[in-house]
């Protein structure tokens, strides 16, 4: 009787398991930090604010990424709003869910980001038990003029792959799953998931930092929003 009581209790451990398994199997993203929003055309994907100053480096730099990444693994940390936990691939993917189809990203000079635009979000506590989404024109300003930046217009573009390891050219790996980029202002890197229509001749001119008054303090949780839209 008592092996038999052992035996259910194993089986049921077991079912127990696939259940579990079988859940992160049909809601994957979910999982990951990662939330499609099917009916409302959007993604949610799990953020922080991040540290505009990192103990390692002497100065801040202007901002050139909204979402990577944190420190020490991102390569774009020290230029980052807000810092994420998931591979960018899984908000490709996420995107995809949505019917969206990645286009091709921009670098260097003269390029320009191809691909579905879409609106970008950071959804942030209201102070009153809710949360509301501010537009990132209202986040990001020129700290010496005071100024938001012009609209940005955001797109899909999917990301480069790239080979990490030298002697294995033909092996590659989705290029933001290594660098941890997952939104560019500037064609400065290709290994992103979205960039903005923006070129590298605004990253001459465009210096911008985070407005202290937009955001909540470091190290708040938020939301980072990406809404499909029918533009093309």
């Amino acid at each position: 009787m008592k092996r038999l009581a052992i035996a259910f209790s194993f089986l049921a451990a077991v079912l127990s398991a696939e259940g579990t398994i079988a859940q992160d199997k049909k809601d994957p993203s979910k999982a990951s930090g990662v939330t499609v929003d099917e009916a409302k055309k959007c993604v949610l994907v799990d953020a922080k604010i991040a540290p505009r100053k990192l103990p390692n480096l002497d100065q801040v730099y202007p901002v050139e990424l909204i979402a990577g990444w944190g420190a020490p693994k991102g390569k774009k940390a020290h230029e980052i709003v807000v810092s994420i936990d998931v591979d960018p691939s899984e908000v490709h993917k996420g995107l995809e869910k949505l019917g969206l189809k990645a286009g091709k990203p921009a670098r260097g000079e003269n390029a320009k980001a191809e691909g579905p635009i879409v609106n970008v979000f950071i959804e942030v506590p209201d102070g009153a038990g809710g949360t509301k989404r501010v537009p990132l024109e209202k986040i990001l300003w020129d700290p010496k003029t005071k100024k938001a930046p012009p609209k940005m217009t955001f797109v899909f573009t999917g990301s480069t792959m790239t080979a990490t390891d030298p002697n294995k050219p033909d092996e590659k790996k989705y290029g933001a799953d290594v660098t941890g980029s997952l939104i560019v202002l500037f064609p400065v890197s290709d290994e992103v998931v979205l960039q903005t229509a923006w070129t590298m001749k605004e990253e001459k001119f465009l210096k911008l930092d985070v407005n202290p008054e937009a955001l909540p303090k470091e190290g708040t949780a938020v939301k980072l929003v990406i809404e499909a839209t029918d533009k093309k």
